[in-house]
Order: structure tokens, then sequence, then C-alpha cells
């Protein structure tokens, strides 16, 4: 069973890839389970998806050391999930910051050394925003760390793009299948053995 985790900001279609996660392992046979957290999703808040993936899913629930992928959507959602990661884990995070409204009030500051943290958790970072943008939009970026968590595990591409095809609009299906193969050659380019 593979656990995996996907965490970020409300807007940056968490929700969304984590259900296009889902219906790949069900194209494929594979048992799955999510479950989804929302913080003040619609106003940046952090928002986090749960899913389960194998032969006999019981439970959805990861708790700390438990994940063995842990897909940041953005770099501080990455520092504060780090401990989901299992040791030996694989952690994907998105090359961007936003700021909380704690931070953009002066309330708060935002964490120093955060380069540091991530490289030496292994952290693939990703330029999800830049290479969806190439891709046609920069909406996609979500996509585009689809396919970077799709180079980690073994479901056949077809079932990946079908379900993107199924879960996007219409207009952007091809935008979303570009990021999408974007983010899966970017791993294959950049990855660390």
């Amino acid at each position: 069973m593979k656990k995996i985790l996907l965490c970020g900001v409300g807007g940056q279609g968490t929700i969304l890839a984590a259900h296009i996660l889902a219906d790949v392992a069900l194209r494929s046979g594979t048992q799955v389970k999510v479950s989804e957290i929302h913080g003040m999703a619609q106003r940046g808040g952090a928002v986090s998806t749960m899913v389960a993936l194998g032969s006999d899913v019981k439970s959805m629930v990861i708790g700390q050391g438990e994940a063995d992928i842990v897909v940041a959507f953005e770099e501080l959602e990455a520092l504060r999930n780090l401990s989901a990661l299992k040791q030996g884990g694989s952690l994907i995070v998105n090359e961007e910051v936003i700021k909380p409204a704690s931070v953009l009030t002066g309330k708060a500051s935002i964490p120093t050394r955060t380069d540091e943290v991530l490289q030496g958790a292994r952290a693939l970072l990703v330029p999800a925003e830049a290479t969806a943008r190439e891709a046609g939009s920069p909406k996609a970026a979500n996509v585009v760390l689809l396919g970077a968590l799709s180079a980690y595990l073994s479901f056949l591409e077809e079932p990946w793009l079908a379900s993107v095809r199924s879960h996007v609009p219409p207009k952007t299906v091809e935008i979303n299948c570009a990021a999408f193969q974007a983010g899966r050659q970017f791993v294959h380019e950049h990855a660390r053995g």
C-alpha cells in the first residue's frame, strides 16, 4: 500500500489533483481511499488530501512519518507537512511561496532557511507554475505536479491522461495533458537516484 499526502492552499487545485489520482487508481484496478481536510480553502487556507492506494486499503489516514510521498503545492505547506513523510519517502514541492495572511499583516514571518530544510529532506523542487505557463496556462500547475507524481507510481500513462481529460474543462484538455507530460518529463530529467 502507498500513502500519499497532497497539501497546498485553497485555489491551487489540490483537491482536483487528489480526485484525478483516485480516478487513475480505480481505472487501473487498484483500491483507493481519499480523505480531504479543507481549511479556509476559499481564502487561501491550508488544504490537504490523504490518498491510500493498494490491494487491501483499510484506511486513508496518514500519521506522522507514514506518507510514502508528499506532494506540496507550495513551499510553506511542504515545511508544515514534512513530519508526515516517512524516512526514505519522496517529497515533491512546487517552487512557490504563498504568504499566509498572518505574514501579509505582519503578525508572523516566513521561516528562514526554507531551501536548506527542503534540500535536507531531498525534495524535488518543481517549477510547476512556470512549466504550466509553458504548456499554455499557469493554472495547470497542479497537473504539472500530478505529472511529477506519476513518475513515482507504477500506473501506466494512459489512465492518467484519460483521467485528466475527464476532470478538466473541455477547452483546457490539451493544455492540461501537456502540463501533465511536462511534469512527468521534469522528474525523468531532474530526479536524484
